[in-house]
């Protein structure tokens, strides 16, 4: 399963190529996003130079600028969750890979079940228990839930179990929706519970594989020499 793991230390510089990299993938997806950065950037700054002009000190220029930068950080947050949805949406294991980047402590397990028409079952740990995200044609993705459903039943003891199947029809959660609504579950265990519960499907899942190939000689069964008599 994918525990959560401490995050690495990023520096300044790298820290503003990332910036630079999601204002590039969001101003190619969203037409909206680079005139709103305009206006955003614009209004302070205008701001600024009218007080000027009224005679107002040069404080004023930074603090425009300062706003001008709030204003362009709040919008590419807003703007690019909405294009990485956008981007995301009908994607195998889109949802998988959602949880994975939410803070918290989020273990996800993806495509714990699927079937060769790209329906799959992802397995979700975390503070409100255990939750079932499937994706696909949604009469298969039931079948393969109450499937791992039954499977899980018998060892998360007490902890909660919730599924949702992904999509945009009546009785599905939204792409877009997914990471609030996870948000907004109680939460209804402890971070020891987390771990506990972590290890007990992890030790379910680690089924022995059979060998592949021919069946050595010294283990294939011995063979019957004629009827057994009595």
């Amino acid at each position: 399963m994918a525990k959560a793991q401490e995050p690495e230390k990023v520096s300044a510089w790298g820290r503003v190529k990332q910036i630079g990299t999601v204002f590039s993938f969001t101003a190619k997806r969203d037409k909206l996003f680079v005139p709103l950065v305009a206006v955003a950037v614009a209004v302070p700054l205008v701001a600024a130079l009218v007080a000027l002009l009224l005679g107002a000190g040069w404080i004023w220029f930074p603090i425009a600028v300062m706003l001008a930068l709030l204003g362009t950080m709040i919008l590419l947050n807003l703007r690019s969750q909405k294009a990485m949805m956008a981007e995301a949406e009908g994607q195998p294991g889109a949802s998988a890979s959602i949880v994975e980047t939410m803070r918290g402590d989020w273990r996800v397990s993806p495509a714990i079940a699927s079937t060769t028409q790209f329906d799959m079952v992802h397995l979700v740990i975390g503070r409100p228990g255990v939750i079932l995200l499937g994706e696909g044609n949604p009469n298969r993705v039931r079948g393969l839930i109450a499937q791992e459903k039954r499977r899980l039943v018998k060892v998360i003891g007490s902890a909660d179990l919730r599924d949702f199947v992904i999509g945009n029809e009546e009785g599905q959660l939204p792409l877009a929706k997914l990471r609030v609504t996870l948000m907004k579950l109680p939460r209804t265990i402890t971070g020891k519970d987390v771990n506990a519960l972590d290890r007990r499907l992890t030790a379910l899942s680690a089924r022995p594989a059979m060998p592949k190939g021919a069946i050595p000689k010294n283990m294939r069964p011995p063979k019957m020499r004629g009827a057994q008599r009595r």
